[in-house]
């Protein structure tokens, strides 16, 4: 394929990507002009010359149509990424930014394919995997880094809790001083439970935000366990001791289970690494010899099979040793 072909592919690519993110913006902002315009126009009522009960009742049904509108805007796939934003400790990062970098990935991907001397094929499934793939699996790199870092301190965190409680400090006092004196995951959770509390919202709600923020059946159980003491009324400071002792059990049984099973993923990582090993070791060694496998019709249809073969085999193992504690 010539060059000149080539180019207007990847202009073309290029100019869907920018695109798409021009038009996510553009409807953004004319859903914050709705918005606004709908805030005004409930002041207006509200400021009119009727009847007290007629401008609560007006008031209600503009609240109830914004919440409608709302709902009906945010679709499924974007509160997904807003979840997954906010997991991944990004709660600052709108979702319309986040797809600004993806499409700016989905370009330098393009970009490098071209500069590689990629063909059409290749330099697509590279825009989409840019713009679709890299980022998706940035932020679940991201999301399982801090939740191992917040199940390292959490228990720390839990106990000094029940310190602070036991000394006659309040428990919103007792989450103010752990956001303080903690860093990472487990102070940037605490600090946003204590700033919920502020503002009227209930210790348990608060909690069950927390829990939808860090979604670990370690935060969930700290969530029902505050919530049951709110209703009960129990000693939170006997809650809060047998969550930590149930946490740091479950951190020693996930402990063990990795020791135990690090064996059999060494075994597999060598099974899967090896062909890769081999094929690399002959190929360096006599180029001649490998040529049919890479570079005739029936040397990539066995290629690509015996890679589809093996990425079966990985995922069985490692379904076979992947333990869930």
């Amino acid at each position: 394929m010539s060059s000149a072909v080539i180019i207007f592919l990847v202009i073309l690519i290029v100019a869907v990507v920018l695109g798409m993110a021009g038009l996510l913006l553009m409807n953004t902002r004319k859903e914050q002009q709705k918005r606004n315009l709908s805030i005004i126009a409930g002041q207006a009522v509200s400021s009119s010359g009727d009847s007290l009960q007629d401008a609560r009742d007006k008031r209600r049904a503009d609240l109830a149509k914004k919440l409608a509108e709302s709902n009906s805007v945010k679709s499924k796939k974007s509160m997904e990424v807003k979840s997954q934003l906010q997991q991944a400790g990004f709660s600052s990062t709108s979702v319309r930014n986040f797809w600004g970098y993806s499409a700016i990935s989905g370009v330098v991907s393009v970009l490098a394919m071209v500069a590689t001397g990629q063909g059409p094929i290749l330099i697509i499934i590279g825009a989409f995997v840019g713009a679709l793939g890299l980022p998706r699996l940035f932020l679940k790199i991201k999301i399982s880094r801090r939740q191992r870092a917040f199940l390292e301190d959490f228990p720390d965190a839990l106990e000094s809790m029940v310190r602070l409680l036991k000394a006659g400090m309040p428990i919103g006092e007792a989450i103010s001083m752990v956001s303080r004196e903690f860093t990472g995951p487990v102070g940037e959770e605490m600090s946003r439970v204590y700033d919920e509390q502020k503002i009227g919202i209930t210790l348990a709600d608060a909690c069950l935000h927390a829990a939808e923020r860090m979604p670990i059946t370690e935060m969930q159980m700290f969530a029902t366990g505050i919530s049951i003491q709110q209703q009960t009324g129990s000693s939170l400071s006997e809650i809060l001791t047998n969550l930590a002792r149930v946490i740091r059990s479950r951190f020693r049984l996930k402990r063990k289970v990795q020791a135990l099973s690090s064996e059999a993923k060494s075994s597999a990582a060598i099974i899967g690494s090896l062909p890769i090993l081999v094929a690399s070791g002959l190929y360096a060694i006599n180029p001649d010899y490998m040529y049919p496998l890479f570079y005739t019709l029936k040397g990539k249809f066995f290629l690509f099979g015996a890679l589809g073969w093996m990425s079966i085999g990985g995922l069985v193992m490692r379904q076979m040793i992947n333990f869930r504690v």
